[in-house]
């Protein structure tokens, strides 16, 4: 099995499912617009070739420089789990012609606005929303749905150049900063708590799947920078609290017509208990929830994920066996971080269920929390019990702390 995979060093987590593909036996030619000697040792060592392309800020230059280098080889698979090349991986497919996600499915997860269509088609709630190039548009799609909204980018990932606006003069400051998004989508606000849908799939069949809850609602969490946000993986999926998304997010996956691969969707629980659709990336999570997942089943999806791609099977464990809380702390003060205060105790009260610490120590700078869901580090605890492993959490949140 020959496998092709764009970006095989970025984001971080990406050289662990680099080297799942190895594992179950795949010949990987990563893809990437840095030098090979940049690349980790760890996606070196997974890697039988490296291609370097010029800049993927210019797809169409790195579409025909990578056609250029692939010439004459044998190419089976044509995989990325960056958002931004996800168009890009279906247009190399469909022009050597290999399986996987066609451009008009990829275009499904990338352009919100055709997402809405696939999963609308199938009767699944939606935010009421319109799509904008201008200022003009904006206001007058604001004035139609009315406040609250949420503008995000029609091809943006993430959180990232999304914004909640509540009246006129909020949204006339927020269009002051989004002339560099080329076109956006104008949404109802849905007020209610935050969840993900995660699934490996193999030739259209859920292989596996997950539930996580933001906690607080990630755009409150990016804004406030006390906060320590947590990330909450359910273990019992038929819990009445989630049952009803893990079931809309079964539907959207066969609405969107997904093979094989990982999907991250995002998806709202009213104060009614009526869930709504938000949006869906063909693509592993960030935040390290992949780990979170492997955690809350003591598997490994990195592997499961090579399998399901490769082989069309899925052979890791799937006994939901945890709950699992991540919890990311931000330092408080500039500069430098002098010291962290709590872990001692935390592992005195918890240490038997604490599965990761992965703290900016001192001496190391405090990292950009705005930029970065890890911000300064994070912490893993898993219970089977839920109500203890949400105690945990928030006994990290209020007492684990870091200084500078």
């Amino acid at each position: 099995m020959d496998v092709v995979f764009l970006s095989p060093d970025y984001p971080t987590d990406l050289p662990l499912f680099v080297s799942g593909l190895a594992e179950v036996g795949a010949r990987v030619t990563g893809v990437g617009d840095q030098h090979v000697d940049g690349l980790t040792d760890r996606t070196r060592r997974a890697l039988a070739d490296y291609v370097q392309v010029g800049s993927w800020s210019d797809e169409d230059a790195a579409f025909e420089s990578i056609l250029r280098h692939l010439h004459g080889r044998n190419v089976d698979r044509i995989e990325t789990l960056w958002e931004p090349l996800v168009m890009l991986a279906a247009r190399l497919r469909e022009r050597i012609g290999v399986p996987g996600m066609s451009v008009a499915d990829a275009l499904a997860f990338r352009d919100k606005g055709v997402m809405k269509e696939r999963v609308e088609a199938a009767g699944i709630r939606t935010p009421r929303s319109a799509r904008s190039t201008t200022k003009a548009g904006c206001r007058d799609a604001a004035e139609a749905i009315g406040f609250p909204i949420i503008i995000k980018p029609i091809a943006g990932a993430g959180s990232a150049d999304t914004h909640r606006i509540d009246d006129e003069a909020d949204l006339e400051r927020t269009l002051e900063h989004l002339d560099h998004v080329p076109e956006v989508s104008v949404e109802e606000f849905i007020i209610g708590d935050e969840f993900t849908y995660d699934t490996v799939c193999a030739n259209r069949e859920i292989v596996f799947e997950n539930v996580c809850e933001y906690r607080p609602n990630p755009l409150i969490g990016k804004q406030v920078e006390w906060i320590s946000p947590q990330v909450i993986a359910y273990r019992d999926l038929a819990d009445p609290f989630i049952a009803d998304g893990v079931d809309l997010g079964r539907r959207v996956i066969a609405a969107m017509g997904f093979d094989s691969g990982f999907t991250h969707m995002e998806w709202y629980r009213m104060a009614s208990g009526e869930v709504v659709f938000g949006e869906i990336g063909a693509r592993s999570p960030g935040g390290r929830l992949t780990d979170v997942m492997n955690y809350a089943c003591d598997t490994d999806l990195y592997r499961g994920w090579a399998e399901a791609v490769c082989h069309g099977t899925f052979g890791q464990p799937n006994e939901r066996r945890y709950n699992v809380a991540e919890i990311f702390k931000r330092a408080q003060g500039e500069g430098i971080v002098t010291r962290v205060e709590g872990v001692g105790e935390m592992m005195g009260r918890m240490g038997e269920h604490v599965v990761n610490v992965d703290l900016v120590q001192p001496g190391q700078p405090r990292r950009d929390w705005r930029a970065t869901v890890i911000s300064d580090g994070l912490v893993v605890v898993r219970h089977p019990n839920l109500d203890e492993t949400v105690d945990m959490a928030d006994w990290i949140a209020a007492n684990v702390h870091l200084y500078c």
